[in-house]
């Protein structure tokens, strides 16, 4: 249910439309950098660490909107359930679950990330600049989880279908498109 009156029937697009100018393009254009650029992470590695943030945060808009993603950059329908991970599924690649134990460390008990969190990471092979990616990524899918779970968004609701070479072509500043027009254009 929606915390802001003005928009009964809220989902992101609105959201986003409601409040252009605190920072939603610089914040798109981080989405691009941090999940679209290059990385030692894959897209669909950086597209599962966004679904298992948001699972643990139990965001469900969030998690349905990023497993996506992540299915149609490589990453097996099975290891998703409803709002969870399978983290023991064969198809999570070897060298992630050391990524996504640190990721679950910092999400729910950041204080307690330590060096050994960090050393299983660079032990799977990660640079720090593949480190700093699993941080990265796993700060912005906090943040957009407060974002969308303090207005109100609870449910993922498509505003159109895409296709999964759509979905590897998309930039997520693709959105400023369609955010800055108004309500009515098409």
């Amino acid at each position: 249910m929606s915390h802001f009156p003005s928009i009964p029937n809220l989902e992101l697009l609105a959201l986003f439309r409601k409040f252009p100018d605190r920072g939603i393009l610089p914040l798109l254009e981080y989405h691009d950098a941090i999940l679209r650029n290059d990385s030692e992470l894959s897209v669909g590695e950086r597209e599962l660490i966004a679904a298992y943030v948001s699972s643990l945060n139990d965001c469900h808009y969030c998690f349905s909107a990023h497993l996506d993603h992540a299915k149609a950059w490589g990453i097996p329908a099975e290891v998703f359930g409803d709002v969870r991970i399978d983290l023991d599924h064969p198809g999570i690649p070897e060298r992630m679950r050391p990524v996504l134990a640190f990721v679950r460390r910092l999400t729910v008990d950041p204080a307690g990330t330590g060096m050994a969190d960090a050393q299983a990471v660079y032990d799977a092979g990660f640079s720090e600049e593949g480190f700093f990616d699993v941080i990265s990524v796993t700060a912005l899918y906090n943040f957009m989880n407060r974002i969308l779970e303090g207005a109100g968004i609870k449910r993922h609701v498509r505003v159109m279908d895409m296709t999964d070479e759509m979905r590897r072509r998309y930039r997520y500043t693709h959105l400023w498109k369609t955010i800055s027009k108004s309500p009515g254009q098409v």
